[in-house]
């Protein structure tokens, strides 16, 4: 069976930036599923995979815009200490949700500088160039429940 809309599918991978650093990988463990065609991955991801069958490796590049997407600077900004009342130690790289327009959106902490502290709201791989490698190791057709719920349910899926 060929990976298409609709299909469970299960990889391996190992997710490299673009200096060759290994962000996140599979080896040692489950392999991640992931219902095709429901933006359950990144989309240069998914669009590569597309079409492709059990025991099929690959390497794929993924720029920032089929990716995280680029680097947003309205999503860094700076605030007042005051706003992290009960909190004693702000440091850096501590996450926080905040409210936003669009709702609740995790930010990092980036800089600590006396009484301002600046947020970033954007993802942690934004604005950078991935790697994977991977190697298709299960494709199956989704179940009706995992059509309606959008998600893989199972061994390396969601539990519910």
């Amino acid at each position: 069976m060929q990976i298409a809309d609709k299909s469970v599918v299960s990889i391996h991978y190992t997710l490299t930036n673009a200096e060759g650093n290994v962000l996140d990988s599979s080896n040692g463990q489950e392999p991640l599923a992931y219902l095709h065609g429901a933006s359950n991955i990144i989309p240069g991801l998914e669009n590569a995979l597309l079409g492709k069958a059990v025991g099929d490796s690959l390497q794929v590049t993924v720029e920032p815009d089929e990716g995280y997407g680029p680097m947003r600077e309205e999503l860094v900004q700076d605030v007042d200490r005051s706003a992290f009342a009960g909190i004693d130690d702000v440091q850096v790289g501590m996450q926080f949700m905040a409210q936003t327009p669009w709702g609740e959106q995790p930010v990092t902490v980036v800089k600590v500088e006396g009484e301002n502290i600046t947020l970033d709201g954007n993802h942690p791989l934004a604005g950078q160039t991935l790697s994977f490698d991977v190697e298709v190791v299960e494709v199956r057709e989704a179940s009706e429940e995992e059509l309606e719920h959008g998600h893989v349910h199972g061994a390396g899926g969601h539990q519910h």
